[in-house]
């Protein structure tokens, strides 16, 4: 893979904060949107290395939210690929906002055929009780 890393960046908005999306009760950038943007990172890393048709999905993803950020600064999160096998890469993440880092984990994510994930995701029955 010729690009090893990628950064993506966004503005804290209210509507990105904990108060708003439910998890705590602060107007402080949400773990949730962090984590987001850290896996936008590597999604868009990984997807400049795949053929059209592929995309991938992210499996697991841990992170480390150690500061917050206030709603108007603008955070960035980078995604470094560690490996990649064809089918699974796996990344480190970090973030940071104007005032230093903010976060920190480890992602991964399995490479698939969009439309047969589609078309496997439209034969899914709901469970009966």
């Amino acid at each position: 893979m010729s690009n090893t890393t990628h950064t993506v960046s966004c503005t804290v908005t209210a509507a990105k904060t904990a108060l708003s999306m439910g998890s705590g009760s602060l107007e402080v950038f949400a773990t949730p949107a962090m984590s987001a943007l850290m896996e936008k990172a590597a999604a868009e890393l990984l997807q400049q290395q795949l053929p059209d048709g592929d995309t991938s999905v992210g499996t697991q993803i841990e992170v480390w939210h150690n500061a917050a950020s206030p709603v108007g600064v603008t955070v960035t999160a980078t995604a470094e690929l560690l490996s990649f096998d064809g089918k699974k890469a796996t990344f480190t993440l970090r973030a940071q906002d104007e005032f230093g880092p903010i976060g920190e984990g480890s992602h991964t994510r399995a490479v698939i055929t969009a439309s047969r994930f589609m078309d496997r995701l439209a034969q899914k029955k709901p469970v009966q009780k």
